[in-house]
């Protein structure tokens, strides 16, 4: 498959599921990311009579859909009620998933307050081994992300957007039902930054790689090349690592992505 049918759009909630699909298939797009929090993409409404023609759609277009939970949701809850309730998104993701036939489920390890860090990892760990553990009885593909470092005296802070925060998840789940989804310009934000990752990183687990650009200063996701990001650099390294996978551009808007995405094919070593 030639780099730009790898290039993917994370449409997000922009769209119903419905017409992202029309609108890839129109754009030649094959790979999209949804979320299905909210209306019109609420998650209790993915049952199977809406399922089944969004499953017949992408098949006969070619699409492959993934879906992308919300990082608002702590899934290092600990307080009751709560912590059920973090179980319980992640298995309706999952069980949407399999009746949409969708090739993945991105998650993430929740976040802290500073001063409770591995009460959080903890917690965030065996939710997601209790995830992962449902998702191979499934059939689903779950992707763990790296997620931002914040500002220095920021009080709520993601896990997982270090190398070492990273490892602790993934050393302790080895199923082949949790893959890592790599988000280079959240690595742009730490000092080990993308060649980094991808040294101390499980590459062959890696199975996504998502795009855009950050000026390396905070949170930021940025149009390719208005940033400090060099892609051909960073395509160069990731190819090396033997990745075959897609990439997911996740950006301002979706005409911003398609634009964005000739740039990157622009930029894709020969």
């Amino acid at each position: 498959m030639d780099i730009r049918s790898r290039i993917g759009v994370d449409i997000g909630e922009k769209l119903s599921v419905e017409e992202a699909v029309r609108w890839a298939a129109e754009n030649e797009v094959r790979y999209i990311d949804c979320r299905i929090d909210l209306p019109p993409n609420a998650l209790e409404s993915f049952e199977e009579a809406r399922c089944a023609p969004i499953r017949e759609a992408c098949a006969a277009n070619n699409i492959h859909l993934g879906l992308h939970t919300l990082s608002a949701v702590n899934i290092a809850e600990v307080s009751p009620f709560l912590r059920d309730a973090a179980d319980a998104y992640l298995t309706a993701y999952i069980d949407a998933a399999k009746r949409l036939d969708a090739g993945w489920v991105e998650v993430h390890a929740g976040y802290h307050f500073t001063s409770d860090v591995d009460l959080r990892m903890t917690a965030g760990l065996e939710r997601l081994k209790r995830a992962t553990a449902y998702a191979e009885t499934q059939g689903v593909q779950l992707l763990l992300e790296n997620l931002n470092w914040e500002p220095e005296h920021a009080e709520v802070n993601y896990l997982a957007h270090t190398i070492e925060e990273c490892r602790y998840y993934f050393d302790a789940i080895q199923s082949p039902a949790l893959a890592w989804v790599f988000t280079i310009n959240h690595a742009t934000l730490v000092p080990e930054g993308i060649a980094g990752f991808l040294d101390g990183m499980p590459t062959e687990r890696m199975a996504v790689v998502r795009l855009a650009d950050n000026h390396g200063k905070y949170e930021d996701h940025m149009f390719p090349g208005e940033g400090i990001i060099d892609f051909t650099d960073m395509f160069t390294r990731v190819e090396a690592t033997g990745f075959t996978g897609h990439y997911m551009s996740a950006y301002g808007s979706l005409d911003d992505m398609l634009r964005g995405r000739d740039y990157l094919v622009e930029r894709f070593p020969a």
